[in-house]
């Protein structure tokens, strides 16, 4: 069951002006089912994007990047996502499927191959039945409405439990500015891009060259703390998507008042979205907080944080609500960092104070830490006492379901 996670309510999802979403059961790997979610978006809007550094990189991937890189994000009209099959692993010909793809969704719309961005996600080294798609392309295009956020988070699914999707608006310049997106993933999510998929929106007027930066930043603000597995994905891919449609002068500053109020709109989305991924991880039952102080850059300090939220051994004392806290000090010692000295280092769990300059502090008891470790939210806080650096990271334990959704995937 998924962490303190509900449904998003449809009526909270706000509509992007120049932003239309269409959605069809095209049986890409099951018959009725959401499987193709088309976004057909205005003339003049603008599209960044960061991918998977997975060297293993699925063929949409690859096609979106030359798309992207074609055109500087300029004249890109449409979004075409499949779930059920993720075309990676798929050679010359997955690239050719890929193709195929944009190409059939241009012919619809009346635009070029190179202004749409194909995306997949499912089972790996499958051939995609591109032809299930072609059919099913009309109905999603004829299905395209402003409202349908919803319909989108449901249609981009594969083992998530529940849709994700999350919306914000925001005055700049005296207009109101809306940022709405959504994401899916609950498995094989680790940092190093983004997360499975996420896909954003706004109408803000941003300058050229601008949506490159924020859709970064926004990145390494969420997706890029999340962590279910350690496995990164093949076919990671985070976009945002501007329509320049909001009315105010445009913004050419991320810094300025009108550049701060846009980046953290985009940057509470893009956490509300990865933070809903760990909630929902394949098997989850605790959402936990890592938070590592004191180091003495921002690096190492996400070493520790990692190390710790990526220890199998870690993971399953939190499923198993058993306060094995020495299998955290473990994790901070094997990080990487060569000159930690470990008579510094203090450990928290909530409010109880686990250990103290590197040993068992005096007064904790482990009724404490058991009191903490049956929460369903968890906050780990290690101070390293070598710096003013700080990281967090989000991720969940590790439980007995997690290996049968996984055994069973293919099924």
């Amino acid at each position: 069951m998924p962490v303190n996670l509900q449904a998003p309510d449809p009526a909270k999802l706000h509509a992007v002006p120049g932003v239309r979403i269409g959605t069809a059961m095209a049986g890409v790997r099951k018959a009725n089912r959401r499987d193709l979610v088309l976004f057909a978006l205005d003339e003049g809007s603008s599209v960044a994007g960061v991918f998977t550094l997975n060297r293993f990189c699925a063929a949409p991937v690859q096609v979106c990047r030359e798309h992207l890189a074609a055109g500087h994000g300029q004249g890109i009209r449409a979004l075409v996502i499949n779930t059920g099959n993720a075309n990676a692993g798929t050679g010359a010909d997955g690239l050719a499927r890929a193709r195929r793809t944009c190409t059939a969704t241009a012919q619809l719309m009346g635009v070029k191959a190179e202004q749409v961005l194909p995306f997949s996600t499912g089972v790996i080294m499958e051939t995609l039945p591109v032809e299930r798609i072609e059919a099913g392309l009309p109905a999603a295009l004829a299905a395209v409405q402003a409202a349908a956020w919803a319909d989108a988070a449901q249609g981009i699914m594969t083992t998530d439990t529940l849709p994700k999707a999350a919306s914000r608006q925001v005055l700049i310049g005296g207009r109101t500015v809306t940022v709405s997106g959504i994401s899916k993933g609950a498995g094989m999510i680790r940092p190093n891009m983004a997360t499975m998929l996420g896909f954003m929106a706004t109408d803000a007027v941003v300058a050229p060259g601008l949506l490159d930066t924020l859709v970064r930043q926004a990145a390494d603000q969420s997706f890029n703390r999340i962590t279910i597995d350690g496995d990164t994905s093949t076919n990671d891919s985070f976009v945002l998507m501007a329509t320049h449609r909001a009315g105010h002068a445009a913004i050419t500053d991320l810094a300025s008042a009108e550049g701060r109020a846009l980046s953290e709109a985009v940057f509470a989305v893009a956490s509300e979205l990865a933070q809903a991924i760990v909630r929902d991880g394949e098997g989850a039952t605790k959402f936990i907080r890592i938070q590592v102080q004191g180091g003495r850059d921002l690096a190492e300090c996400k070493l520790v944080a990692y190390a710790i939220a990526h220890s199998p051994l870690v993971k399953t004392a939190f499923f198993a609500s058993d306060p094995n806290l020495g299998r955290i000090l473990a994790a901070v010692g094997y990080a990487g960092i060569s000159d930690l000295d470990q008579g510094l280092i203090d450990l928290h769990l909530d409010d109880v104070h686990v250990a103290h300059q590197g040993g068992r502090h005096p007064a904790y008891q482990e009724a404490d830490g058991q009191r903490v470790m049956k929460q369903s939210e968890i906050t780990v806080r290690v101070h390293l006492h070598r710096g003013d650096a700080q990281a967090e990271v989000w991720t969940c334990d590790l439980s007995h379901d997690y290996v049968s959704i996984n055994a069973d995937y293919r099924s």
